[in-house]
């Protein structure tokens, strides 16, 4: 039974060595209601779930063809184009909102299929051992030893262009450093009792692996997750800005490619780049902030952190009225 049963009869944590308190245990759902609780989760979440309904609500918002060129030439800011439009009198604003449903797509593809990959590596890794653990650990190692942002050039370079060979150069490049991590996370918890319990009643490795060990990751997979997918816009966007991408798929990167391409940087045209980078800023920041506050939920040093905080400062505040008390007859004495 997974340490994580919410059937299993709880016991007292006993405190760490160092004075930190005891993480709280934690059923399936507990992290995520901590998460509901979390101010940084939740303004992350918003800003997804805001970013996702514009990219849902593109073709109302703009129904029209967003590559579509006019002959109006660059513009600014207007009641008829709140973003503008380009060089070649596209709107802005739908290249905008097209262009999230690209940049979101292959974001998210690349951390669930990058992170998936991870996973598996890892837990195998970790709970085979030996030789399996040496042949995964090894190609595990190539990955990480080739530069990325080089392999990354060569593999869009040379395969066709599109949007799934942009998602699969990307899993690629990026699954290798969340292995190593899930490896390491897999391997402690390997060693465990009830993970031993487990293998002496004769359970299946992949239901050992899949119902015992990643329950217990949870967290960081949660974490790398967000980080894949992190990784995931932002090298999709600097492979389009380089022209490596699909030039005829509208997305924040190609926004920006084509911004570069019609001198919208050298002409003062800022609203032609300004709304895609901004967007993809945002996510980022977003994502950033959901990754922290995971991180600050399960890290137990800046759990102990937060709690403390409080508390210092109501001591501090004491002290200070406490001194003001006592300085206060001392000066009336000398006073008088």
């Amino acid at each position: 039974m997974s340490v994580l049963d919410p059937r299993a009869t709880p016991a007292a944590p006993a405190a760490p060595p160092d004075g930190t308190p005891p993480a709280p245990r934690r059923g399936r759902t507990g992290l995520f209601r901590a998460l509901l609780a979390n101010r940084k989760a939740l303004f992350g979440a918003a800003v997804l779930v805001v970013f996702a309904l514009l990219a849902a609500l593109a073709p109302v918002i703009a129904p029209s063809d967003p590559s579509k060129i006019n002959s109006t030439g660059a513009s600014e800011p207007s009641a008829a184009h709140p973003f503008g439009t380009t060089a070649k009198g596209q709107d802005v604003l739908a290249l905008t909102l097209w262009g999230a449903r690209s940049s979101l797509l292959v974001g998210f593809s690349v951390g669930l299929a990058a992170t998936a990959l991870a996973v598996l590596v890892g837990m195998a890794a970790a709970y085979f051992g030996r030789i399996t653990d040496d042949l995964l650990s090894l190609i595990t190692n190539v990955f990480l030893l080739v530069p990325g942002v080089p392999l990354l050039v060569i593999l869009a370079a040379f395969m066709p262009p599109g949007t799934t060979t942009v998602i699969l150069v990307l899993v690629i490049t990026g699954w290798a450093g969340s292995a190593r991590v899930l490896r390491a996370q897999a391997k402690s918890i390997r060693g465990k009792d009830f993970v031993a319990a487990a293998v002496v009643s004769g359970e299946r490795p992949l239901r050992i692996m899949f119902r015992e060990i990643l329950p217990n990751m949870a967290s960081v997979v949660m974490t790398t997750l967000l980080g894949c997918v992190i990784f995931g816009i932002g090298a999709q966007a600097g492979l389009e800005f380089l022209g490596l991408g699909d030039a005829s798929v509208v997305s924040w990167g190609t926004n920006l490619y084509w911004a570069g391409n019609d001198g919208a940087l050298m002409t003062g045209a800022w609203w032609v780049f300004v709304p895609s980078g901004l967007c993809i800023a945002l996510v980022a920041f977003a994502l950033a902030m959901a990754n922290y506050a995971v991180d600050e939920i399960t890290n137990p040093r800046l759990r102990a952190r937060r709690t403390k905080a409080p508390a210092v400062t109501e001591a501090r505040a004491v002290t200070e009225v406490r001194a003001a008390a006592t300085e206060a007859p001392a000066v009336n004495r000398k006073e008088s």
